[in-house]
């Protein structure tokens, strides 16, 4: 079979190692993917958005499967354009992916279905926000509506703070269309898990959890990232837990989907807070997290093929998924200034000292092939990750496998993961 992976970041070079591990690709495709993955894959000139490209490229491969990683496509509309020309392919259609690409719309679900989550009002007038906004107590988060690269959620303190958030969400336009309309939500505090779940429209199973580390500096400081490092499992979600949010939130989502007449097939990410009311949550995504593919996926006993095939006939049922009893911790290492402003194009070494090394990976976000030299070209540009008997052997391993790999303008948060010393 003939795989075809649509993404360029470092989830997708995640996707593409676990496809390789397979063993029942013959050729593997990734659109546009980037330096690191044309190591496990045959990197294509295409970009993600162009969809019909995309479907003509897998007929003209005879593509049995089409992967795709990134959130931009699946909310277009992808999936739908593949299903239409006979194409398989893994994600959901547009009308599941708009779990993602509308706040609005999740948030109303949730609400309807009673799926737990933080209190909230919806807004599409600048002026109604701060009405309201003159009735809240603070904390809050102003959340935009639509897809925000990860960095859409502001947590105001005061009001002051919270005008601000207004005046960049829905008057400046900081993420363009996505803050025509925004959430108000309650602030909750507690441990923040990600917990992705494989799904085929009926059936829906978790894989083993994940905190991401979404600030750009040290002790959770500096602006929202796409996320600077991420560990797996949590020690906050135990076997309770995982219980409870199987009854409460995870099959009643895929139920309130189907109702609803928008069956999820594909990655369905949902992000929790573990509230002393007990788990809420916070977001869902309609695709695997990035960092969290990076430490979740290497740690995955079943063939990736085997599983996402069974999503899209339905059968994920027959499934035993199961993962290693063991831990991983990615550390991303990123350019100076991430995520405002950066120099591209720096040349990396050491990339070589990864090969070969089981239980170490280096998963490329930004980088390319610069005359024969690896460069930087982005403002995440490597995952290193590493496994480990437990969280603190897995943390350590990763820290001392940054070291390996340089380049200039280098930066990487050094307590990824700190917060498990304490558990």
């Amino acid at each position: 079979m003939n795989v075809l992976i649509v993404g360029s970041g470092g989830r997708e070079h995640a996707i593409a190692v676990s496809v390789a591990k397979s063993g029942q690709a013959d050729n593997i495709y990734c659109a546009p993917g980037n330096a690191g993955i044309a190591s496990v894959a045959q990197c294509v000139d295409i970009g993600a958005m162009e969809f019909d490209r995309l479907a003509d490229f897998a007929e003209e491969k005879s593509v049995g499967l089409t992967i795709i990683g990134m959130d931009e496509p699946l909310v277009g509309g992808v999936v739908d354009v593949f299903e239409k020309r006979g194409l398989r392919v893994f994600g959901p259609r547009k009308n599941a992916a708009v779990i993602e690409g509308s706040k609005v719309f999740s948030k109303d679900l949730m609400k309807k279905y009673g799926i737990p989550t933080a209190a909230y009002e919806n807004f599409d007038s600048p002026e109604d926000a701060l009405s309201y906004l003159e009735t809240v107590k603070f904390p809050v988060v102003l959340k935009a509506d639509g897809l925000a690269l990860g960095k859409g959620a502001l947590i105001c303190n005061t009001m002051d703070e919270a005008k601000d958030a207004v005046k960049t969400l829905m008057l400046d336009k900081q993420f363009g269309d996505a803050g025509n309309r925004i959430v108000v939500e309650e602030f909750m505090t507690g441990p923040e898990v990600s917990v992705l779940c494989y799904c085929d429209g009926s059936h829906i199973k978790p894989m083993t959890s994940a905190q991401d580390h979404k600030r750009a500096k040290d002790n959770d400081e500096g602006l929202n990232t796409g996320g600077m490092g991420t560990f797996s499992p949590s020690p906050f979600y135990d076997e309770k837990i995982q219980k409870y949010c199987e009854e409460t939130i995870y099959q009643p989502t895929m139920d309130a989907m189907k109702a609803e007449g928008r069956d999820f097939v594909g990655i369905l990410f949902v992000g929790l807070m573990l509230t002393e009311d007990g788990p809420k949550v916070l977001e869902y995504n309609a695709r695997f997290g990035d960092p969290e593919a990076q430490v979740v996926l290497p740690r995955m006993k079943n063939d990736i093929l085997d599983v996402m095939n069974a999503c899209i006939d339905g059968a994920l049922d027959k499934i035993d998924l199961q993962f290693e009893d063991n831990a991983a911790v990615c550390v991303i290492l990123a350019s100076d200034g991430y995520p405002e402003s950066y120099e591209k194009g720096k040349v990396i070494t050491g990339l070589e000292n990864f090969d070969g090394k089981e239980d170490y990976y280096v998963f490329h976000a930004g980088t390319k092939l610069d005359g024969g030299r690896m460069v930087t070209n982005g403002g995440r540009v490597l995952g290193v990750t590493a496994k480990g008997g437990n969280l603190l052997e897995a943390r350590k391993n990763a820290y001392a496998a940054t070291e390996w790999v340089s380049f200039e303008n280098k930066y990487m948060r050094n307590d990824i993961g700190k917060s498990i010393d304490n558990v």
